[in-house]
Protein backbone atom coordinates (compact mmCIF):
# COMPACT_ATOMS: atom_id res chain seq x y z
CA UNK A 1 0.00 0.00 0.00
CA UNK A 2 3.12 2.42 0.54
CA UNK A 3 4.58 1.86 -2.47
CA UNK A 4 1.29 2.54 -4.18
CA UNK A 5 0.58 5.34 -2.76
CA UNK A 6 4.38 6.66 -3.01
CA UNK A 7 4.44 5.99 -7.26
CA UNK A 8 1.12 7.32 -7.24
CA UNK A 9 1.82 11.17 -6.16
CA UNK A 10 5.35 11.17 -7.90
CA UNK A 11 3.33 10.71 -10.97
CA UNK A 12 1.09 13.12 -10.36
CA UNK A 13 3.63 15.18 -9.65
CA UNK A 14 5.39 14.59 -12.74
CA UNK A 15 1.93 14.98 -14.52
CA UNK A 16 1.50 18.57 -13.23
CA UNK A 17 5.31 19.57 -14.06
CA UNK A 18 4.54 18.72 -17.84
CA UNK A 19 1.21 20.67 -17.62
CA UNK A 20 2.98 23.38 -16.75
CA UNK A 21 6.13 22.86 -19.41
CA UNK A 22 2.12 22.71 -21.62
CA UNK A 23 0.84 25.83 -20.40
CA UNK A 24 4.53 27.61 -20.46
CA UNK A 25 5.19 26.80 -24.53
CA UNK A 26 0.84 27.80 -25.50
CA UNK A 27 2.00 31.48 -23.89
CA UNK A 28 4.58 31.52 -26.03
CA UNK A 29 3.46 30.08 -28.94
CA UNK A 30 -0.32 32.37 -29.16
CA UNK A 31 -0.06 35.56 -30.85
CA UNK A 32 -0.78 37.68 -27.69
CA UNK A 33 1.80 39.60 -26.41
CA UNK A 34 1.67 39.83 -22.31
CA UNK A 35 3.50 43.35 -22.64
CA UNK A 36 0.56 44.85 -25.31
CA UNK A 37 -2.22 43.10 -23.65
CA UNK A 38 -1.49 44.87 -20.05
CA UNK A 39 -0.56 47.66 -21.26
CA UNK A 40 -2.58 48.46 -24.11
CA UNK A 41 -2.37 49.20 -27.60
CA UNK A 42 -1.17 52.51 -27.69
CA UNK A 43 1.99 52.17 -25.46
CA UNK A 44 5.00 53.72 -26.25
CA UNK A 45 8.00 52.10 -27.10
CA UNK A 46 9.59 52.55 -23.65
CA UNK A 47 7.28 51.08 -21.75
CA UNK A 48 7.40 48.27 -23.51
CA UNK A 49 10.16 47.56 -23.07
CA UNK A 50 10.78 48.19 -19.77
CA UNK A 51 7.62 45.81 -19.31
CA UNK A 52 9.19 43.13 -20.98
CA UNK A 53 12.38 43.56 -19.08
CA UNK A 54 10.14 43.63 -16.06
CA UNK A 55 8.83 40.50 -16.82
CA UNK A 56 11.74 38.61 -18.00
CA UNK A 57 10.13 37.94 -21.11
CA UNK A 58 13.96 38.99 -22.47
CA UNK A 59 15.85 36.26 -21.07
CA UNK A 60 16.30 32.79 -22.95
CA UNK A 61 13.84 30.50 -23.05
CA UNK A 62 14.81 27.89 -20.58
CA UNK A 63 15.41 30.63 -17.99
CA UNK A 64 12.03 32.27 -18.26
CA UNK A 65 10.44 28.69 -17.76
CA UNK A 66 12.27 28.02 -14.75
CA UNK A 67 11.31 31.86 -13.62
CA UNK A 68 7.87 30.70 -14.47
CA UNK A 69 7.93 27.43 -12.41
CA UNK A 70 9.64 29.02 -9.60
CA UNK A 71 6.51 31.77 -9.75
CA UNK A 72 4.04 28.75 -9.45
CA UNK A 73 5.71 27.54 -6.91
CA UNK A 74 5.17 30.53 -4.72
CA UNK A 75 1.37 31.10 -5.69
CA UNK A 76 2.31 33.47 -7.99
CA UNK A 77 0.15 32.95 -11.29
CA UNK A 78 0.72 36.13 -12.76
CA UNK A 79 -1.90 39.18 -13.13
CA UNK A 80 -5.06 39.13 -14.78
CA UNK A 81 -5.41 41.27 -17.97
CA UNK A 82 -8.91 42.05 -17.85
CA UNK A 83 -9.52 42.64 -13.61
CA UNK A 84 -5.76 43.71 -13.70
CA UNK A 85 -5.49 41.83 -10.07
CA UNK A 86 -3.78 38.89 -9.41
CA UNK A 87 -4.80 35.72 -11.11
CA UNK A 88 -4.75 33.98 -7.43
CA UNK A 89 -6.99 37.20 -5.69
CA UNK A 90 -9.44 36.65 -8.77
CA UNK A 91 -9.31 32.39 -8.09
CA UNK A 92 -9.67 32.73 -4.35
CA UNK A 93 -12.72 35.01 -4.96
CA UNK A 94 -14.52 32.83 -7.33
CA UNK A 95 -13.47 29.12 -6.60
CA UNK A 96 -15.25 28.42 -3.23
CA UNK A 97 -18.45 28.87 -5.45
CA UNK A 98 -17.37 26.52 -8.41
CA UNK A 99 -16.17 23.95 -5.49
CA UNK A 100 -19.55 23.91 -4.00
CA UNK A 101 -21.15 23.26 -7.14
CA UNK A 102 -18.41 20.49 -8.01
CA UNK A 103 -19.08 18.72 -4.70
CA UNK A 104 -22.83 18.57 -4.22
CA UNK A 105 -22.95 17.54 -8.25
CA UNK A 106 -20.43 15.02 -7.74
CA UNK A 107 -22.06 13.54 -4.54
CA UNK A 108 -25.35 14.08 -6.04
CA UNK A 109 -23.79 11.68 -9.30
CA UNK A 110 -22.51 8.79 -7.01
CA UNK A 111 -26.05 8.51 -5.23
CA UNK A 112 -27.70 8.57 -8.44
CA UNK A 113 -25.14 5.94 -9.66
CA UNK A 114 -25.27 3.71 -6.29
CA UNK A 115 -29.10 3.81 -7.27
CA UNK A 116 -28.48 2.71 -10.52
CA UNK A 117 -26.49 0.45 -10.44
CA UNK A 118 -27.61 -1.55 -7.47
CA UNK A 119 -31.46 -0.97 -8.90
CA UNK A 120 -30.40 -2.60 -12.21
CA UNK A 121 -28.48 -5.44 -10.67
CA UNK A 122 -31.07 -6.63 -7.93
CA UNK A 123 -33.74 -5.94 -10.50
CA UNK A 124 -35.75 -3.87 -8.63
CA UNK A 125 -39.45 -3.09 -9.22
CA UNK A 126 -39.76 0.17 -11.19
CA UNK A 127 -35.88 0.15 -12.21
CA UNK A 128 -36.48 -0.04 -15.77
CA UNK A 129 -38.36 3.59 -15.30
CA UNK A 130 -35.84 5.10 -13.34
CA UNK A 131 -33.33 3.79 -15.72
CA UNK A 132 -35.18 5.29 -18.72
CA UNK A 133 -35.37 8.73 -17.16
CA UNK A 134 -31.57 8.75 -16.12
CA UNK A 135 -30.11 7.25 -19.98
CA UNK A 136 -32.32 10.26 -21.17
CA UNK A 137 -30.97 12.66 -19.06
CA UNK A 138 -27.39 11.76 -19.84
CA UNK A 139 -28.13 11.53 -23.62
CA UNK A 140 -29.41 15.40 -23.38
CA UNK A 141 -26.34 17.56 -23.94
CA UNK A 142 -25.88 19.79 -20.34
CA UNK A 143 -26.82 22.76 -22.26
CA UNK A 144 -29.97 22.16 -23.43
CA UNK A 145 -30.59 20.31 -20.04
CA UNK A 146 -29.84 23.44 -18.67
CA UNK A 147 -31.83 25.05 -20.54
CA UNK A 148 -35.35 22.90 -20.32
CA UNK A 149 -34.81 23.31 -16.58
CA UNK A 150 -34.90 27.18 -16.31
CA UNK A 151 -37.50 26.81 -18.60
CA UNK A 152 -39.97 24.62 -16.81
CA UNK A 153 -38.86 24.50 -12.83
CA UNK A 154 -38.14 28.27 -12.74
CA UNK A 155 -39.88 29.68 -15.69
CA UNK A 156 -43.66 27.40 -15.48
CA UNK A 157 -43.46 25.77 -12.39
CA UNK A 158 -41.72 28.90 -10.30
CA UNK A 159 -40.22 25.91 -7.69
CA UNK A 160 -36.44 26.80 -8.52
CA UNK A 161 -34.30 29.84 -9.12
CA UNK A 162 -32.80 30.63 -12.68
CA UNK A 163 -29.67 32.75 -11.79
CA UNK A 164 -26.88 32.98 -9.50
CA UNK A 165 -26.33 31.67 -6.20
CA UNK A 166 -27.91 33.51 -3.65
CA UNK A 167 -30.90 35.67 -3.08
CA UNK A 168 -30.00 36.86 0.02
CA UNK A 169 -28.23 40.22 -0.21
CA UNK A 170 -26.24 39.92 3.12
CA UNK A 171 -25.25 36.60 2.94
CA UNK A 172 -22.73 35.60 4.76
CA UNK A 173 -18.82 35.34 3.47
CA UNK A 174 -17.06 33.37 5.21
CA UNK A 175 -15.21 31.16 6.89
CA UNK A 176 -15.04 28.58 4.28
CA UNK A 177 -16.95 30.48 1.51
CA UNK A 178 -19.21 27.52 0.96
CA UNK A 179 -22.95 28.93 1.45
CA UNK A 180 -24.38 25.93 2.74
CA UNK A 181 -21.91 25.50 5.68
CA UNK A 182 -21.67 29.18 6.23
CA UNK A 183 -25.45 29.57 6.79
CA UNK A 184 -25.21 26.40 9.11
CA UNK A 185 -22.01 27.98 10.93
CA UNK A 186 -23.64 32.29 11.37
CA UNK A 187 -26.61 29.86 12.51
CA UNK A 188 -28.68 31.22 9.57
CA UNK A 189 -30.60 28.19 8.29
CA UNK A 190 -32.70 30.54 5.37
CA UNK A 191 -29.10 31.23 4.09
CA UNK A 192 -28.49 27.34 3.68
CA UNK A 193 -31.75 26.68 2.28
CA UNK A 194 -31.81 29.58 -0.20
CA UNK A 195 -28.14 28.71 -1.42
CA UNK A 196 -29.35 24.65 -2.10
CA UNK A 197 -32.39 25.80 -3.81
CA UNK A 198 -29.90 27.29 -6.33
CA UNK A 199 -27.78 24.29 -6.26
CA UNK A 200 -30.58 21.89 -7.35
CA UNK A 201 -30.86 23.24 -11.04
CA UNK A 202 -27.17 23.42 -11.87
CA UNK A 203 -25.92 20.82 -9.87
CA UNK A 204 -28.29 18.23 -11.17
CA UNK A 205 -27.20 19.04 -14.80
CA UNK A 206 -24.03 18.77 -14.20
CA UNK A 207 -24.38 15.52 -12.38
CA UNK A 208 -26.39 12.99 -14.81
CA UNK A 209 -23.97 12.01 -17.01
CA UNK A 210 -21.48 10.75 -14.42
CA UNK A 211 -24.20 9.26 -12.64
CA UNK A 212 -25.53 7.28 -15.62
CA UNK A 213 -21.35 6.58 -16.57
CA UNK A 214 -20.32 5.12 -12.86
CA UNK A 215 -24.04 3.50 -12.68
CA UNK A 216 -23.93 1.55 -15.60
CA UNK A 217 -20.39 0.42 -15.23
CA UNK A 218 -21.40 -0.67 -11.45
CA UNK A 219 -24.07 -2.38 -12.49
CA UNK A 220 -22.23 -4.74 -15.06
CA UNK A 221 -19.47 -5.61 -12.01
CA UNK A 222 -22.41 -6.46 -10.08
CA UNK A 223 -23.83 -8.38 -12.72
CA UNK A 224 -20.28 -10.19 -12.77
CA UNK A 225 -19.63 -10.35 -8.85
CA UNK A 226 -22.92 -11.83 -8.42
CA UNK A 227 -22.42 -15.13 -11.11
CA UNK A 228 -19.08 -16.24 -9.14
CA UNK A 229 -18.21 -18.94 -6.39
CA UNK A 230 -18.57 -17.17 -3.21
CA UNK A 231 -22.05 -15.63 -3.97
CA UNK A 232 -24.03 -18.76 -4.88
CA UNK A 233 -22.09 -20.74 -1.43
CA UNK A 234 -23.74 -17.36 0.33
CA UNK A 235 -26.81 -17.93 -1.27
CA UNK A 236 -26.68 -21.79 -0.19
CA UNK A 237 -26.14 -20.48 3.09
CA UNK A 238 -29.32 -18.70 3.30
CA UNK A 239 -28.53 -15.03 3.56
CA UNK A 240 -30.87 -12.42 1.76
CA UNK A 241 -30.22 -11.51 -1.65
CA UNK A 242 -29.86 -7.67 0.06
CA UNK A 243 -27.14 -8.60 2.13
CA UNK A 244 -25.14 -10.73 -0.20
CA UNK A 245 -25.12 -8.00 -2.68
CA UNK A 246 -24.27 -5.04 0.15
CA UNK A 247 -21.73 -7.52 1.89
CA UNK A 248 -19.87 -9.58 -0.62
CA UNK A 249 -20.70 -7.85 -4.01
CA UNK A 250 -21.17 -4.39 -3.45
CA UNK A 251 -17.07 -3.89 -2.63
CA UNK A 252 -15.23 -6.55 -4.61
CA UNK A 253 -17.33 -4.22 -7.63
CA UNK A 254 -16.49 -0.89 -6.79
CA UNK A 255 -12.67 -1.09 -8.52
CA UNK A 256 -14.21 -0.47 -12.09
CA UNK A 257 -16.61 1.96 -10.89
CA UNK A 258 -14.29 4.26 -8.79
CA UNK A 259 -12.19 3.89 -12.45
CA UNK A 260 -14.91 5.57 -14.09
CA UNK A 261 -15.54 8.05 -11.31
CA UNK A 262 -12.00 9.50 -11.88
CA UNK A 263 -12.42 9.55 -15.27
CA UNK A 264 -16.29 11.15 -14.98
CA UNK A 265 -14.33 14.00 -12.61
CA UNK A 266 -12.95 15.85 -15.45
CA UNK A 267 -15.83 15.47 -18.13
CA UNK A 268 -17.71 17.07 -15.31
CA UNK A 269 -15.34 20.10 -14.63
CA UNK A 270 -15.81 20.89 -18.36
CA UNK A 271 -19.04 20.90 -18.17
CA UNK A 272 -18.80 23.53 -14.88
CA UNK A 273 -17.78 26.23 -17.26
CA UNK A 274 -20.91 25.84 -19.54
CA UNK A 275 -22.77 25.52 -16.58
CA UNK A 276 -21.91 28.84 -14.83
CA UNK A 277 -22.13 30.32 -17.69
CA UNK A 278 -25.94 29.66 -18.14
CA UNK A 279 -26.44 30.00 -14.49
CA UNK A 280 -24.88 33.00 -13.52
CA UNK A 281 -22.93 30.90 -10.63
CA UNK A 282 -19.84 33.12 -9.50
CA UNK A 283 -17.25 30.68 -10.19
CA UNK A 284 -14.11 30.27 -12.08
CA UNK A 285 -15.45 29.05 -14.94
CA UNK A 286 -17.58 32.22 -15.46
CA UNK A 287 -14.56 33.71 -14.35
CA UNK A 288 -12.74 32.38 -17.51
CA UNK A 289 -15.45 32.66 -19.90
CA UNK A 290 -15.38 36.14 -19.49
CA UNK A 291 -11.09 36.45 -20.10
CA UNK A 292 -11.08 33.93 -23.19
CA UNK A 293 -12.49 36.84 -25.74
CA UNK A 294 -9.90 39.36 -23.90
CA UNK A 295 -7.06 36.43 -24.57
CA UNK A 296 -6.46 36.88 -20.84
CA UNK A 297 -4.07 33.99 -20.58
CA UNK A 298 -2.54 34.02 -17.44
CA UNK A 299 -6.17 33.84 -16.22
CA UNK A 300 -7.09 31.11 -18.78
CA UNK A 301 -3.75 29.56 -17.85
CA UNK A 302 -4.46 29.52 -13.93
CA UNK A 303 -8.04 27.98 -13.71
CA UNK A 304 -6.16 25.59 -16.40
CA UNK A 305 -3.68 24.53 -13.58
CA UNK A 306 -6.26 24.17 -10.81
CA UNK A 307 -8.57 22.50 -12.70
CA UNK A 308 -5.83 20.14 -13.86
CA UNK A 309 -4.82 19.58 -9.82
CA UNK A 310 -7.59 18.69 -9.28
CA UNK A 311 -8.28 16.26 -11.09
CA UNK A 312 -5.08 14.81 -10.50
CA UNK A 313 -5.74 14.59 -7.28
CA UNK A 314 -8.95 13.29 -7.73
CA UNK A 315 -7.46 10.52 -9.76
CA UNK A 316 -4.87 9.85 -7.40
CA UNK A 317 -7.54 9.56 -4.89
CA UNK A 318 -9.15 7.23 -6.83
CA UNK A 319 -6.15 4.78 -7.27
CA UNK A 320 -5.64 4.90 -3.26
CA UNK A 321 -9.31 3.75 -3.32
CA UNK A 322 -9.00 1.39 -5.38
CA UNK A 323 -6.42 -0.29 -3.51
CA UNK A 324 -8.54 0.12 -0.04
CA UNK A 325 -11.24 -1.85 -1.69
CA UNK A 326 -9.24 -4.35 -3.34
CA UNK A 327 -6.22 -5.21 -1.46
CA UNK A 328 -4.89 -7.65 -4.26
CA UNK A 329 -4.04 -4.60 -6.25
CA UNK A 330 -0.55 -3.93 -5.62
CA UNK A 331 0.47 -1.27 -8.68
Amino acid sequence: MVQLVVRRLLAAVAIIVFLTLALFGLEHLSHTSPVHSYLGAGASAAAVAAETHKLGLDRPIVDQYFHYLNDLLHGNLGVSYRTRRPVTTDIGQFLPATAELAIYAMGLALVLAVVLGIAGAARWRGAGIFRFVMLAGSSTPPFLLALLGILFFSGKLGWLPATGRTGILNAPTGPTGLLTLDGLIHGRISVTLDALRHLILPATCIAFIPAVSVGRILRSSLDETLQRDHVRTARVKGLSEWAILVRHALRNSLGPALSMTGLQAGLMFAGVVVIEEIFAWPGIGNYVAQGIPQGDFPAIAGVTLILSIAYVAINAAVDIAQAIADPRIKL
